[in-house]
């Protein structure tokens, strides 16, 4: 499974390192990471205000799920997005 986690963060970065010890995630991607997350899969360059990127990232990768930490892009409707277009999305609620 490629999985890709939007945000920079230390919860960005603890999702990654336990997703990094399933046997069934073979890839993880990052927008826009942190030098943490580097070391456990690929930080790609990205603001994760531009859902319409994200969107394209996830479909032109094959992302199988999208992992979204920062609320910023979840009030702008990010998985609303993803989930429009047939792409699996999870996140934290906050409430």
């Amino acid at each position: 499974m490629k999985v890709l986690i939007v945000g920079s963060g230390g919860r960005e970065h603890a999702i990654a390192y336990a997703l990094s010890k399933s046997k069934k995630v073979s890839e993880i991607h990052a927008i826009p990471g942190n030098p943490g997350i580097s070391k456990i899969g690929t930080c790609h360059n990205g603001n994760v205000e531009d859902l319409n990127a994200i969107l394209r990232f996830v479909e032109d990768n094959q992302i199988d799920m999208t992992v979204v930490g920062p609320e910023v892009p979840l009030c702008m409707g990010l998985a609303d997005l993803l989930e429009e277009h047939n792409h699996l999305v999870f996140h934290l609620n906050h409430h």
